[in-house]
Order: structure tokens, then C-alpha cells, then sequence
């Protein structure tokens, strides 16, 4: 027992440093090959190869296969319901429910099931959608919010009662979320908007690219407080349930 406590201390050490090196080095390197390397004709290995590693870190601390098999159904669950709304507001230009739905799973799950619901969102909707160049970039932007938001989600505050709770627990921090959410993704994928366009970043045609996206980023930050504002109490306190039922998840 004291062994095996030992050896899954260990995995968690490996995890906390492999987590951001996979997924804010590694993957934007792969970004960057795809881009610069191939052009527009390996989208699809690329997309696929972000999506393996972004499976990386969540595997790693992991040696039940029943509780990681349940783990990935729940991941599988979520990820489903993301690209269904995506499907579900496809005719409501911006208004989508996807960048919500990711945060959700991030502040109850953790941010690695964040960004592994994120990346697998976009690659798994633009089989209707259309794959592209653009899709790598998708599932980098809509991942790293997961991540970022399971990171949030561990910030506590004081409560009512004198305990604490997570600061996502609050009203205000989720409009916040829906807000910088918005932004970010809106402002990664200006990113391939510049690299598309030109072929270099640079940033001039990046600020313009900023710029003109405002109005969408307006409507999907909206959408996304709307959603969040609907979505997270009941998701988080279905998802609680599941956690504690099946022991899972017990460590983010």
C-alpha cells in the first residue's frame, strides 16, 4: 500500500511538470510545424497528433483501468454534449455553447479533462463542420480555456458560512470567464487568421484581424455568460455526483 502510495506521488510529480510542457510547448511547436512545415497539406495529421498529446498528461497518474475507463466515458459524455450544441446553434452565427460546456468540465473535472474535452470538441464537430488548417488551431484554443479554467476553478474565496469555495462558484467570476473566454479564443485563432493570410505572423495584420473580429467576439462572449450562467450549477452538481460515486477525478 505504502508503495503504491509512493509510486502514484511520483506520476502526479511527472504530471504537474509534463501537463504545461505538452500543452503550451509541445502542441504550439506542432502549431508551428504544421504551419510552416506542411502548409495546409498535413492538417489532418496534425490534428491528430495534438489530439494524442493532449491525452498525454491525463494518463499518466492513472493505473486502475476500470476508474480510467470511467474517467474517459465521463471526458467522452462531455465532449458529446459540446459538439451536440455546436450542431444544435449552428444556425446563430458566434452563439454556440462550446466554450462554456468546456469550462463546466474544467472546473469540475480538472484542467487536463479541460483540454482534452476542448481539443476533441472541435476535431469531433468539424466532421460536420469541415476539417481545415484551421482545425489544429481549434483544438489548442478551445483546450487551453479548459485548462485555464481548471486552473481557476482552484482558487478559492471566503463564503457566507466562513469556509471557502472555489471563486467559479460565483456569479461574477463566470460572467468574467464568458468574457475573457471570448476574447482568448477569438485572439488565438487570429493567430491563423494572420498566418493564413500571409504566411508570417505579423503583428499589424494581427491587430486588424483583432479589431475586425470584435463584433463576433461580442456575441460569443455573450453566449458564453449566458450559457455559463444556465449551465454550471447543474452540470457541476451532476458531475460532483458522478465524482464521488465512482471515486473519480479525485485528483485534478
Amino acid at each position: 500500500m505504502e508503495e503504491q502510495e509512493k509510486s502514484l506521488s511520483r506520476r502526479q510529480k511527472v504530471k504537474r511538470v509534463l501537463t504545461p510542457v505538452v500543452f503550451f510547448v509541445l502542441i504550439p511547436l506542432l502549431l508551428a510545424l504544421g504551419v510552416w512545415a506542411f502548409g495546409d497539406r498535413s492538417y489532418n495529421l496534425i490534428a491528430a497528433a495534438v489530439a494524442l498529446l493532449a491525452c498525454v498528461p491525463f494518463f499518466v497518474s492513472f493505473e486502475r483501468r476500470q476508474k480510467t475507463s470511467r474517467e474517459i466515458m465521463v471526458i467522452a459524455v462531455m465532449t458529446g454534449i459540446s459538439v451536440l450544441g455546436r450542431f444544435v446553434f449552428a444556425p446563430l452565427p458566434g452563439f454556440k455553447p462550446v466554450t462554456a460546456v468546456v469550462i463546466i468540465a474544467a472546473i469540475s473535472l480538472g484542467g487536463e479533462a479541460g483540454f482534452i474535452i476542448g481539443a476533441l470538441s472541435a476535431i469531433v464537430s468539424n466532421i460536420y463542420f469541415g476539417q481545415g488548417p484551421w482545425t489544429p488551431f481549434q483544438m489548442f484554443s478551445w483546450g487551453a480555456l479548459g485548462f485555464l479554467a481548471g486552473l481557476a476553478a482552484k482558487i478559492t474565496v471566503p463564503d457566507k458560512e466562513g469556509g471557502r469555495i472555489s471563486v467559479m462558484e460565483k456569479r461574477w467570476a463566470l460572467i468574467v470567464a464568458g468574457i475573457v473566454g471570448g476574447a482568448l479564443y477569438s485572439m488565438l485563432m487570429d493567430v491563423w487568421t494572420v498566418l493564413a493570410a500571409e504566411g508570417t505572423f505579423g503583428l499589424p495584420r494581427y491587430w486588424a484581424a483583432v479589431a475586425a473580429a470584435l463584433p463576433w467576439v461580442i456575441v460569443y462572449a455573450a453566449s458564453n455568460i449566458v450559457f455559463l450562467l444556465l449551465l454550471t450549477k447543474p452540470f457541476v452538481k451532476k458531475l460532483e455526483r458522478i465524482k464521488i460515486k465512482y471515486e473519480i477525478f479525485t485528483i485534478k
